[in-house]
């Protein structure tokens, strides 16, 4: 699995041009760890696809790794996979769907150079999918959709493409496009050759669809009235300028469209080869000072994801790192931006879901999984040469909070380092109230699944059972000390510290609340 990369090969700029990354984002239940196993039996790096039909046997889907993803049939962190195609190197980035789990996601989008959008045909855009879309926006990310289930029934093809149009304001430009309503699908055209590629799923699904290029006589004899309203579908684009244009398409101004079904493999090849060929390669990339880090400058890279306990046998824990410029080593001394200090990267792996090789160089675009490296944090900076410093990731506030407690007392060491461990992660945020003391400290999250995996963990990885108990608070600003005091005499509110950065957190049952406390004090310090 691995795709070291001789030293003697050309520079860094070439094997920049080399590299596609991008993440798959989607709805939850859109299909993105499917399609993420589909991308890699097409690549040939994975011999067949643990097609997922139920939601209770998700043990075949190479990102999945964890335990409870696999018995809930939910992804709730992201994983990397790594594979070669065509002379060109993937990274992937799977995601969680559930908007519980954003903050990874967004995280992730700030480690890639563009992204896969799957839409269920049948729900078309649903609401964690327009909040993606407007992140990849904010963020200028070329964004490449796939209709997704186009073999079950469905909504209209153009319907779909006004939608996408109207509610979140990118052209869609097809590049391919079905002949045969949603759950009747026969195949795909190309727009840009004309070729119509008639598509049916393997014995199973397990493996590559079967294929066949079918001249339109010969689809016109076949599939009929399909045949010709699909042929007046394509019309009608022609007529709207609905074409792909590469300029637009990487000013995320346009998204290029195709049409399939993950699970039966159907569609997968065709966006492989157009990630290939349209997906933009890394480039310079903007520093937290204004300026650009080239991509054949001195190596510089930033941790994006922190996850420990993927190896359950030795209890590990993986900073993923994105590297933005120069070449990376095994090995290498690099300074910690955060801190100055050195930063020794003897133990560098490529991540595959679980599995994992040695990797002893990367190049930008490459995504690193430094091992052990406790003293990294999410959003670090390393560097080797002049000094770089990559702007902070986003940060979500919290609207759900609990005091987490156990009730084993001979358990409390593990407890601490369980929590410690999940802080570090992101997992949650982990607050001291002065009320609770340090025995029972406060998560707060953006969605309450997240407490559901914290508790998971904590007894699946540290053997502790943990109760939770939720604080009836659903707004968080921070404040300072001079706010601290002003608040003790306020009722339903409290203020808390946050372990991580030790930034004070005032909680509100909810914002007229905090609109409240905030008149009666105009020199409160409160930032949402």
């Amino acid at each position: 699995m691995s795709q070291n990369v001789p030293a003697s090969s050309a520079g860094v700029a070439a094997q920049a041009g080399r590299r596609r990354t991008f993440a798959v984002i989607s709805h939850p239940d859109a299909g993105k760890s499917t399609m993420t196993e589909a991308l890699a039996l097409h690549a040939r790096v994975i011999g067949q696809a643990g097609a997922v039909h139920g939601k209770g046997d998700r043990k075949g889907v190479v990102s999945d790794w964890m335990a409870m993803e696999q018995q809930r049939g939910i992804s709730v962190t992201s994983a990397a996979l790594q594979f070669e195609y065509q002379g060109i190197v993937i990274n992937l980035l799977d995601t969680p769907g559930h908007a519980d789990f954003s903050e990874d996601t967004y995280r992730v989008l700030t480690a890639v150079d563009s992204a896969v959008m799957l839409l269920d045909a049948a729900k078309g855009l649903e609401p964690q999918t327009l909040k993606l879309f407007e992140v990849c926006r904010q963020r200028a990310i070329p964004v490449m959709t796939f209709i997704n289930k186009w073999d079950r029934p469905g909504n209209d093809a153009l319907a779909l493409m006004d939608e996408i149009e109207e509610r979140i304001g990118l052209k869609p430009t097809p590049l391919t496009w079905p002949v045969g309503i949603a759950g009747n699908f026969h195949g795909v055209i190309d727009r840009r050759t004309g070729v119509f590629t008639r598509m049916q799923r393997s014995p199973g699904g397990a493996d590559l669809a079967i294929e066949e290029e079918m001249s339109a006589e010969e689809a016109a004899e076949r599939f009929g009235a399909d045949w010709v309203t699909a042929g007046e579908e394509l019309e009608l684009l022609e007529m709207t300028g609905a074409d792909h244009d590469q300029e637009a398409f990487l000013g995320a101004a346009t998204t290029p469209v195709l049409f399939g079904a993950a699970v039966a493999n159907l569609g997968v090849r065709q966006l492989l080869n157009l990630l290939v060929e349209l997906a933009p390669p890394p480039s310079a990339r903007p520093t937290a000072t204004g300026s650009e880090q080239p991509v054949d400058g001195p190596f510089s890279g930033f941790v994006f994801k922190i996850q420990a306990n993927m190896n359950r046998a030795h209890r590990d824990q993986v900073a993923f790192m994105r590297v933005c410029s120069g070449r990376f080593e095994r090995g290498m001394i690099v300074t910690h931006a955060g801190t100055g200090k050195p930063f020794a990267t003897k133990y560098a792996q490529q991540i595959f879901g679980q599995g994992r090789d040695t990797i002893d160089e990367a190049f930008p675009g490459d995504v690193v999984g430094l091992v052990n490296a406790t003293t990294l944090g999410i959003g670090d900076t390393l560097y080797a040469g002049g000094a770089v410093q990559y702007p902070p990731l986003p940060s979500f506030p919290p609207e759900h909070f609990a005091v987490v407690r156990t009730s084993d007392t001979g358990a409390f060491k593990r407890f601490r380092r369980g929590i410690e461990q999940l802080d570090g992660e992101g997992v949650v945020q982990v607050l001291r109230s002065d009320q609770r003391g340090d025995q029972a400290p406060v998560f707060a999250a953006v969605g309450p699944m997240q407490f559901e995996v914290a508790a998971y963990r904590l007894e699946a990885e540290f053997g502790v059972k943990v109760q939770l108990d939720h604080l009836p608070y659903e707004v968080a600003a921070r404040t300072d000390a001079a706010g601290r005091e002003i608040l003790k005499a306020e009722s339903n509110v409290e203020v808390m510290t946050r372990v991580r950065d030790d930034a004070l957190l005032a909680v509100f049952p909810h914002r007229w609340r905090m609109r409240t406390v905030a008149g009666r004090h105009p020199d409160l310090r409160l930032d949402a």
